[in-house]
């Protein structure tokens, strides 16, 4: 027997109604482009289509990081997706990401373009490629993309998982957001007992893998994501806590955060990057 509250899954799934929430407008149930659109090309050899969400910022931030150590060759120039106007779903985008998804990547400093796309993947290609921040070999490079890819795997409990259910749904539902709540902070506690034992999440060094779960556990440790600062406690986990403002106080990152956002205060939006200067108009408070 059923409540009004119980939902009876049909026998065969199928897609007639909107799920609700923020993005109902930009979720369906199938891939492909919706629209003819070229993506801009811009003057440097790397080409970034992406949005200041977490996994966008992974890679903004890992390209200033480049660019502090002195390798010009990751000068980019980073294009604004509207995800919520389905920029994402137009040809040309669909074309260098067939999952449709941000951030997405192209190298044309070659003979050929590539086209690298899921934010960890971008990670991991930028670091070969300049040989830096991901250890060469051995335990330490093990030990670096272990936590890399434990964040590609944990992020989306954390972002569709509890973000949704907390911040997005059409409704507030006590079962799936207890049971996320839950594991978020399990994961935050995975963070926090690494973290008593090393200043950074692969050990002695600033990694790939901070990048990658700086913008989103960082980011949650701040106060800055969904609002739930308060409701999961994180002030809870001391070691997080001073590994998210370790971080966030270096200049890479500070610039990485800016590009490609289009909300909060106007000088924290940098809605296009192509040159370094773009942070110096920004500062003067001259960009539209």
């Amino acid at each position: 027997m059923s409540n009004d509250n119980t939902y009876i899954p049909p026998k065969v799934w199928s897609w007639d109604q909107e799920s609700g929430g923020k993005f109902a407008s930009i979720n369906r149930p199938v891939a492909g482009a919706t629209h003819d659109k070229e993506l801009p090309v811009g003057n440097h050899p790397l080409q970034l289509y992406s949005l200041a969400t977490p996994n966008g910022v992974k890679v903004t931030v890992m390209l200033e990081e480049l660019l502090a150590l002195g390798h010009a060759g990751a000068e980019y120039d980073a294009w604004l997706i509207r995800i919520n106007d389905g920029d994402q779903f137009g040809s040309g985008f669909v074309g260098v990401n067939p999952n449709s998804k941000i951030p997405a990547l192209v190298d044309r400093s070659g003979e050929a373009p590539v086209r690298v796309f899921e934010s960890g993947a971008i990670l991991q290609y930028l670091a070969e490629k300049f040989g830096a921040f991901l250890p060469t070999g051995g335990a330490a490079r093990a030990e670096c993309l272990s936590w890399l890819f434990w964040q590609m795997g944990s992020a989306p409990f954390l972002g569709g998982g509890f973000g949704h259910f907390y911040a997005y749904a059409p409704a507030k539902m006590a079962y799936p957001i207890n049971r996320y709540a839950m594991e978020v902070k399990r994961q935050l506690d995975v963070l926090d007992r690494q973290l008593a034992a090393h200043p950074f999440l692969a050990g002695d060094d600033y990694t790939i893998a901070d990048m990658a779960a700086w913008p989103w556990y960082g980011a949650l440790a701040r106060g800055d994501l969904y609002e739930a600062a308060e409701f999961l406690g994180v002030h809870e986990y001391k070691h997080v806590q001073r590994w998210a403002s370790e971080i966030a106080g270096r200049p890479a990152v500070q610039r990485g955060r800016k590009v490609n956002r289009t909300w909060g205060e106007p000088s924290s939006q940098l809605p296009e990057r192509h040159d370094a200067s773009d942070f110096d108009t920004l500062t003067k408070g001259k960009l539209d």
